[in-house]
């Protein structure tokens, strides 16, 4: 079997105790969404989004967050394989991770569709090409090549305007479990979670 050593790297930026997490989950989400954009990390609100079939065969990808507010917010298009697993499962799950700040978050809960506005609102927010390659892209299909696309998506370019397809738009991942990361010397990690109790957030600290 094939070894990997990606070299062991000690975690030293910082630490994470109760007294520094807000009660609210997602004003704490908030908060180090924040400090990843001032620490100029990657698409900081880049997140690993985990589905699961009718079959229970799961599969993850990287989605980009547009939104907080009752929960978390991405868009896509409803018939790619995210969005047939979300038909069949709502239940799924997210992950941050922001390697300058050695901080990590999780967020499991239940998706679904927001409003017809709201995707519309943001579609037309978007730039003229990114609405064309959404509007045009069969995603997750089998496709001939790339001249395929390119060509689907200029031809839209030439409309005025692009609207919106019905099988593009938004979900909300309304959560009800969080749980913060913050690395620390010797693997002793900083874990904390929160855990939806009626109408209130019960925090635990979790053994790294």
């Amino acid at each position: 079997m094939a070894m990997f050593d990606g070299g062991r790297s000690e975690y030293t930026s910082g630490k994470l105790d109760l007294k520094d997490l807000n009660s609210d989950p997602m004003a704490q989400l908030e908060r180090w969404l924040a400090d990843a954009k001032n620490a100029q990390c990657i698409e900081p609100s880049a997140m690993t989004l985990a589905t699961v079939d009718a079959n229970n065969h799961p599969s993850a990808r990287i989605v980009l967050l547009r939104g907080l507010d009752s929960g978390l917010v991405f868009y896509t298009n409803y018939l790619s394989r995210k969005g047939s697993d979300l038909s069949e499962n709502s239940n799924a799950a997210s992950c941050f991770w922001w390697g300058k700040l050695e901080r990590q978050v999780r967020v499991e809960g239940v998706v679904e569709k927001v409003s017809a506005s709201e995707s519309d609102a943001y579609f037309a927010s978007r730039p003229r090409e990114s609405q064309a390659a959404s509007a045009s892209s069969p995603q997750s299909q089998i496709i001939s090549g790339r001249k395929e696309i390119e060509a689907a998506k200029n031809d839209l370019l030439e409309r005025e305007p692009i609207d919106r397809p019905n099988h593009w738009g938004g979900y909300r991942l309304i959560p009800n479990y969080f749980e913060f990361w913050q690395g620390r010397k010797a693997r002793l990690h900083d874990r904390f979670c929160y855990v939806r109790q009626g109408e209130e957030w019960v925090i635990h600290r979790l053994a790294p």
